[in-house]
């Protein structure tokens, strides 16, 4: 399975941003798929994940209300709409995902994930 995530750039604070995360080699119909990030000096954090069977969304408190993920089962590509952003939003963007079946604690985790993409720069200046 590749990954490919794409969309990041520079934004200014309020702005948004949609970034996409392409699977190709298999289909996003089970499992989950998560966005994390990173920022320089920091470590890498949990942002949003969609999971297929039950279906659900899980997010970030500091995201949440701001970004929202969802699914494009056609394009298998998932999304990540990203609203009002702000300066401390401003990382290095990876999607992850595992045709695996977790319960839902486990969404925040890095090592639930077995593929990974590259990372996406997202900048919001202030």
């Amino acid at each position: 399975v590749q990954l490919q995530a794409s969309g990041g750039g520079l934004v200014q604070a309020g702005g948004s941003l949609r970034l996409s995360c392409a699977a190709s080699g298999r289909t996003f119909d089970r499992g989950t798929v998560g966005w994390f990030r990173q920022a320089p000096g920091k470590e890498r954090e949990f942002v949003a994940a969609i999971r297929w069977s039950p279906s659900s969304t899980h997010y970030a408190d500091s995201v949440k209300g701001r970004f929202t993920i969802s699914r494009d089962n056609a394009k298998n590509t998932v999304y990540l709409q990203m609203n009002s952003l702000k300066p401390e939003d401003t990382a290095v963007y990876s999607c992850a995902a595992t045709p695996r079946r977790f319960n839902s604690g486990s969404v925040y985790y890095p090592n639930t994930y077995d593929y990974w993409g590259q990372g996406t720069l997202v900048t919001v200046s202030s």
